[in-house]
């Protein structure tokens, strides 16, 4: 997709690439969405091995947070470093902001994820609920263009959303400070730490309570 739009002639909202600033947007929005969405299934979807003893819910969602958080560098790295071999001018990479935005998504993921495994199996309605109120995130976080550019009052409500934040701190390590207008990084990771301790907070909750009711 962002190689046809470049090919349309589509000016980036920084840098000289599309392809690259779409990929930079998209990725780091994957980096929780994607995860989220693959951990939330993850005691549903591996129910039969929870018959074993030895076999705790939580298992299955450490195994697959690894297995979509190697792929999804895998991936990152093939299409990034596949868009930056057509950059005319090498850039200069800023890996500290980059990891910090991947460990910040996984975190955020993870603890949106605890949480909604255990409202998706009480609340079902909820479920279908969380996906029709999440479609629109992906274009209120800033993967198109850069939020802090925006015009009041859009730029105060696209900041009010953490995704926005992650993805401006992933972008800053390949455009520089301008990418990160309006960043708080604070409010990213409090918001992260927060909705991890939450969802453990829940998970555990549900765990015991799934092991007296068994």
């Amino acid at each position: 997709m962002s190689f046809i739009m470049g090919s349309l002639g589509r000016i980036p909202a920084l840098g000289e690439s599309f392809p690259l600033f779409y990929a930079t947007g998209f990725l780091s929005f994957n980096f929780y969405k994607g995860m989220e969405g693959y951990l939330g299934s993850a005691v549903r979807a591996n129910r039969p091995l929870m018959s074993y003893p030895t076999v705790a819910p939580i298992d299955a969602v450490m195994g697959r947070f690894i297995l979509e958080g190697a792929t999804s560098l895998v991936v990152a790295i093939v299409i990034l470093g596949g868009a930056m071999l057509f950059l005319r001018h090498p850039l200069h990479l800023l890996w500290t902001p980059m990891i910090e935005a991947i460990a910040l998504a996984w975190t955020l993921a993870l603890g949106v994820a605890l949480m909604n495994i255990v409202l998706f199996f009480r609340f079902p309605l909820y479920e279908k609920a969380f996906g029709i109120v999440m479609r629109p995130l992906f274009l209120l976080s800033g993967v198109f263009y850069v939020p802090g550019e925006m015009p009041h009052p859009a730029r105060e409500f696209l900041l009010d959303n953490p995704i926005t934040h992650l993805i401006m701190l992933f972008r800053w390590g390949f455009y520089g400070e301008r990418a990160a207008q309006g960043l708080d990084i604070w409010f990213l990771g409090e918001f992260a730490l927060a909705m991890l301790f939450i969802g453990m907070c829940f998970f555990t909750f549900w765990s015991v309570a799934r092991e007296r009711v068994d």
